[in-house]
């Protein structure tokens, strides 16, 4: 149902002031919910941005109009975490929540199995174990899955067989590479958090070759001024090792240790220790990486940081710099030279992107260094090389936009229908005219192939005329070539718009093709219908001709004296389209 008044009295007593972000986020998942089809949206924000917040006035929604809520996270501490964020928001609403996590004893967790197949449990908050055969609700209505780049492929599997018709919420700061791939091609909903809260710094961050002084220097640093560290080594084995080093390193420093194998009443006492500040290093595995929220540590030692993933290193970075003290993050690694090529792109990449808000950026680095994988199956790395990149990703916008004009129409009939979509993600341009930035203008290769595709990426007039400012600035005045590129992209966006997949000029006859799916329902829009009644009105005075080929459908003129006269005929046809 739409929001009553319960849902704003919720949303207004948040703490603190929504980000524009959180409040585009919140109304994206609210109006999908409404609607008739299940919702598939991925929240994709840093640390600390915001996410839970989305999440809750979601759950909240769920729970008003009757549904049961699932919550799946990776780790039992961050169940627990969530547990608490969750009562303390939603348990003056009348809510009932609980969570299952090894903590729980079996006879706790078989009640909660029974009290949620009763329905007398509104949100549950689980590991793993929520995947189990054995769980059974009432009325399961929204999923909500906490940092799935920490589900195996496996676990997905389970889940798309539990959320056919449930409304799922992902919420993560770096989306695994097949995540985000989905986003991009539209199969599933995307909003960004990149607003950081107020007075939060970015996070400096170090790569340094492994150097017992660095260390050292760190620690003090740290504990000079009053704060907290972090000293992360995942193997629990040599952890005990690790420990007399770093006692001998810093005599007069208090370490507690703390890892996953422990007893949960242990692991427990030692974090509360930590949290009240019993002691001023914690040396342990990465299980802090989601949902330890200590403000007061400032400083993360990674030790053999080339071990793990780029999610990892950005997760594990952000649990430093959570309130507004700079913060630290040391990447301890063995000397370059011992290192892999992938593992030097990810270490580049997490020291290069520091800047609030990067994880977004730091996965589709990601997805550049490792491929989208297989999306429809179980295989981790995919062909995408066999083809290119651009070529697969145009047969799959295609393979996208057609199901959704066929066997989903009615799923998708408010988007097929909108009068500005666009029905053409590319156009091919092919004109007897030079268009580039010559050698003598620019002559590094790799900054001309960089100048390229920051063109590529420009969207609109005024990104345009900046982006020829900045060459004026740092090449010189422009040639006539960079200016006939600069007119070439003007007529690609006009053709976009148009719905014009391929433009030629040979000689002095121009060639439009239009899409070359005939059940295409550009053929039904009034952009079509616009040219269509101008070419039959104006056609023959103007020398254009349709032809149909085996292919495609051609609109043909002759008689076209250059760029110049080519930009008119297009800017004639948007007038007709009504763009």
């Amino acid at each position: 149902p739409e929001d009553g008044y319960l849902q704003n009295e919720l949303e207004a007593s948040f703490p603190y002031e929504d980000t524009p972000d959180q409040v585009t986020a919140t109304e994206d998942v609210k109006t999908d919910m409404q609607k008739p089809n299940p919702m598939d949206r991925l929240i994709c924000g840093d640390v600390g941005f915001g996410k839970t917040e989305v999440a809750i006035r979601a759950v909240f929604k769920a729970v008003l109009g009757g549904k049961q809520v699932a919550v799946l996270v990776p780790t039992t501490i961050l169940a627990l975490q969530h547990f608490n964020t969750f009562s303390e928001r939603l348990s003056d609403f009348g809510v009932t929540i609980d969570y299952i996590n090894r903590f729980k004893t079996a006879k706790q967790k078989r009640m909660i199995l029974e009290r949620l197949k009763e329905g007398s449990i509104d949100v549950v908050i689980g590991t793993h174990s929520l995947l189990n055969k054995k769980v059974e609700f009432k009325d399961l209505g929204l999923l909500v899955v906490d940092e799935e780049q920490k589900f195996g492929v496996t676990a997905k599997e389970k889940l798309r067989a539990m959320k056919v018709d449930v409304d799922t919420l992902t919420l993560t700061a770096t989306p695994i590479p097949r995540t985000l791939q989905f986003s991009l091609m539209g199969a599933r909903d995307m909003s960004v958090l990149r607003t950081p809260p107020a007075n939060r710094q970015p996070i400096h961050t170090e790569v340094r070759p492994y150097n017992i002084e660095v260390i050292k220097d760190a620690i003090y640093y740290e504990i000079d001024r009053s704060g907290q560290v972090f000293f992360v080594h995942n193997r629990v084995k040599s952890l005990p090792d690790i420990h007399q080093m770093l006692k001998k390193l810093c005599p007069e420093v208090d370490f507690t240790m703390a890892h996953g194998q422990m007893e949960s009443n242990q692991l427990e006492t030692k974090l509360v220790d930590f949290i009240e500040g019993k002691a001023d290093v914690l040396l342990c595995t990465n299980i802090i990486e989601t949902g330890l929220d200590i403000s007061n540590v400032n400083t993360i030692i990674i030790n053999n940081a080339h071990h793990f993933g780029l999610s990892d290193l950005h997760q594990l970075r952000g649990r430093v710099g959570r309130s507004n003290k700079k913060a630290y993050c040391y990447l301890i690694i063995p000397p370059y030279s011992a290192l892999t090529a992938d593992a030097r792109k990810r270490l580049k990449t997490i020291e290069e992107f520091t800047d609030l808000g990067s994880g977004i950026h730091i996965a589709m680095r990601d997805l550049d260094i490792r491929g989208a994988g297989s999306l429809l199956g179980a295989e981790q790395s995919g062909f995408i090389n066999d083809i290119g990149y651009d070529a697969y990703q145009k047969i799959l916008e295609e393979a996208v936009i057609e199901l959704k004009e066929t066997e989903f129409k009615t799923l998708f009939e408010e988007e097929m229908a909108d009068e500005k979509r666009t029905f053409v993600r590319d156009v091919d341009l092919d004109m007897d005219v030079e268009m580039l930035i010559p050698d003598q203008y620019v002559s590094n290769t790799q900054e001309r192939l960089k100048l390229y595709k920051e063109l590529d990426d420009l969207k609109s007039e005024d990104e345009l005329e900046e982006f020829a400012q900045k060459l004026k600035d740092r090449f010189g005045d422009l040639p006539g070539e960079v200016y006939n590129l600069f007119d070439a992209f003007r007529i690609r966006w006009s053709c976009k718009k148009l719905g014009i997949e391929r433009l030629t000029l040979k000689g002095t006859t121009m060639k439009c093709f239009f899409p070359s799916n005939p059940q295409s329902a550009y053929y039904q829009s009034p952009v079509f219908g616009g040219i269509m009644q101008f070419v039959a009105e104006k056609g023959r005075k103007l020398n254009m001709y349709l032809k149909q080929s085996k292919d495609s459908l051609i609109l043909t003129k002759n008689k076209v004296g250059g760029l110049h006269e080519l930009k008119e005929v297009i800017s004639q046809f948007e007038k007709e389209a009504k763009i």
